[in-house]
């Protein structure tokens, strides 16, 4: 049983108002799940895994029903289509345990920007219930989101939520609150949250991150994607003064930039002084450093990845990896080899926001080559049938551990050459003969 304490008012006068409200069991989030229905759950650690694993242990009373779902880090047997109709998982960015269940066809994948997933939701959807995960109720009976904030809490009192309260998630500041008075049901759990701590940086890594950081002034706004790349930039840009972030993603690179007093936020034009997010992934240190922290909020995705707010920083600085650029400037960030490997995301939100941004830089970061040397990952084409996820039009900088080509305002031979020049040496003079046969180059 949890007991909360709301303010309420009698007499004119603030008294204290007693409201009880008793956990329920996990399987009590059936009775909340029509025919038919729409299920929309966070990313990551927003998932409440004891609600899917309800869901799945029932699922063969359901009917039609659909979870929504970015990035999803718990394996479940729906995900692999072990329920046919009844219970079917849709994903709008594939993870470690999606991308298998995408490519043996048990689940969907809808392409969709990160900005425009509340709008989605909203459209093509039921939105018959919130299944989220949720920090553990303050005085008043308020509950956080947590880790998240995403696509999630811009349905806070439009559509009907059952929570998983968890001690172990932290609480958190920003618009990710709802009141236990809100919600349909919520149930208790108790286990670690998944934990991703920051890759190895290689020295390829490190030679990239030096040509970026030099680029970054002092007193900019940035924002930093995950993986080696991004991290190594975080780690060299601690002797930097006054920088903002407003980004997707916080994570360990994030906290010890602010920890080293680079991160002050106080030129920013929107939410001075705060670090700005829509959701954090790391390790127990972070989740501890996020936990009652003021400094940091967490705001719907909608907003946070709104390329027109992000535009309105001054120097704004978008940093993100991609897999492959063609001689175009054109980026796949999802494909690999053939195969569906992730998802949009927020790159181009954030790639179109630095180009509105008044003295705004993108970067788009990637090794020259993959890890064996075999293959260059700078293009003639992309590989065959992959999609385009930063268009050639907004893709500002590409950076390569042998250094950086300006695209912005340049001629597609302009760009063909800045392209190759910083390609592995070894697979410049096929390049070069590609492009003439392509017609880029004469």
């Amino acid at each position: 049983m949890l007991v909360a304490f709301v303010a309420g008012r009698a007499g004119g006068s603030t008294v204290a108002v007693a409201l009880i409200a008793t956990a329920s069991a996990p399987e009590a989030v059936l009775s909340h799940v029509p025919k038919r229905a729409d299920l929309i759950v966070p990313l990551s650690n927003g998932e409440p895994r004891t609600l899917i694993d309800a869901l799945d242990a029932h699922a063969s009373e359901l009917t039609k029903v659909r979870v929504h779902q970015m990035h999803a880090l718990h394996d479940h047997p729906y995900l692999h289509n072990a329920y046919g109709d009844h219970l079917r998982h849709v994903s709008y960015f594939l993870s470690a345990v999606t991308r298998p269940a995408f490519a043996s066809g048990g689940c969907d994948l809808v392409p969709a920007h990160f900005s425009e997933m509340p709008l989605l939701l909203a459209r093509e959807t039921r939105q018959s219930l919130v299944l989220a995960a949720a920090s553990p109720p303050d005085r008043h009976g308020y509950v956080s989101l947590g880790t998240n904030a995403d696509y999630t809490a811009r349905f806070i009192g439009r559509a009907p939520f059952f929570l998983e309260v968890n001690p172990n998630m932290p609480r958190t500041f920003g618009e990710n609150s709802l009141h236990l008075s809100q919600v349909v049901g919520w149930t208790e759990a108790d286990y670690p949250l998944v934990e991703v701590p920051p890759p190895k940086v290689s020295d390829r890594d490190r030679q990239i991150a030096a040509l970026v950081a030099d680029r970054v002034p002092h007193g900019a706004t940035i924002q930093v994607g995950i993986g080696a790349i991004p991290n190594a930039i975080l780690g060299l840009l601690r002797d930097h003064r006054d920088l903002g972030l407003h980004t997707e993603l916080i994570s360990d690179g994030v906290m010890d930039l602010f920890e080293s007093g680079a991160l002050t936020g106080t030129h920013k034009v929107t939410r001075p002084g705060k670090l700005v997010a829509t959701f954090a992934l790391g390790t127990k240190r972070l989740y501890d450093f996020i936990h009652d922290n003021s400094a940091v909020e967490f705001l719907p995705v909608d907003w946070v990845n709104d390329s027109r707010v992000i535009g309105r920083e001054k120097c704004f600085v978008s940093i993100n990896a991609t897999i492959e650029v063609d001689l175009l400037g054109q980026c796949n960030s999802e494909m690999v080899a053939g195969r569906y490997y992730s998802g949009s995301g927020g790159q181009t939100d954030f790639a179109r926001g630095a180009m509105y941004s008044k003295g705004g830089k993108g970067f788009v970061v990637l090794h020259s080559t993959t890890g064996d040397g075999s293959i260059s990952r700078i293009v003639s084409r992309l590989c065959a049938g992959a999609p385009v996820t930063t268009m050639k039009n907004t893709v500002d900088h590409v950076v390569t551990e042998y250094g950086v080509a300006e695209l912005r305002g340049r001629s597609i031979a302009q760009r063909t050459r800045a392209l190759i020049a910083i390609a592995h040496p070894k697979f410049r003079p096929a390049l070069r003969a590609e492009a003439r046969a392509l017609g880029y180059l004469h």
